[in-house]
């Protein structure tokens, strides 16, 4: 029996895709992750950095699909310097928080990366 690809999916921004309309790249974000999590495999891991983790935060319109995520046994792993640079530690709602090495070995053991 082969075994199932780990993917990792890497958040560096606040949504998906490059445009001034935050909305927009947030919807995606939403549409996006509703539709991993109805996928099989899950990915192993979703990493957070930069902008990225604003998604895992207070306010974030993500944060159901994220917690879905994680109840399903998907890692989501926060930069923490980012966090501390943005002032939002205390205001991450899921994930664990780490560090960039963290963030690298997820990368690392993974069979495919793929940065949204």
């Amino acid at each position: 029996m082969a075994k199932e690809k780990d993917i990792v999916i890497v958040f560096k921004t606040q949504g998906l895709g490059i445009t001034d309309l935050q909305s927009l790249k947030e919807q995606l974000a939403k549409t996006y992750l509703g539709l991993v999590l109805q996928m099989d495999p899950l990915p192993a891991a979703v990493c957070f950095y930069t902008d990225g983790v604003r998604l895992a935060c207070e306010g974030s319109p993500v944060l159901d699909e994220l917690k879905s995520l994680e109840a399903k046994g998907v890692r989501l792993i926060l930069c923490q310097t980012c966090l501390n640079t943005f002032e939002l530690y205390d205001k991450v709602k899921v994930g664990v928080v780490g560090g960039m090495g963290d963030i690298i070995t997820a990368m690392w053991q993974a069979d495919s990366v793929i940065m949204v």
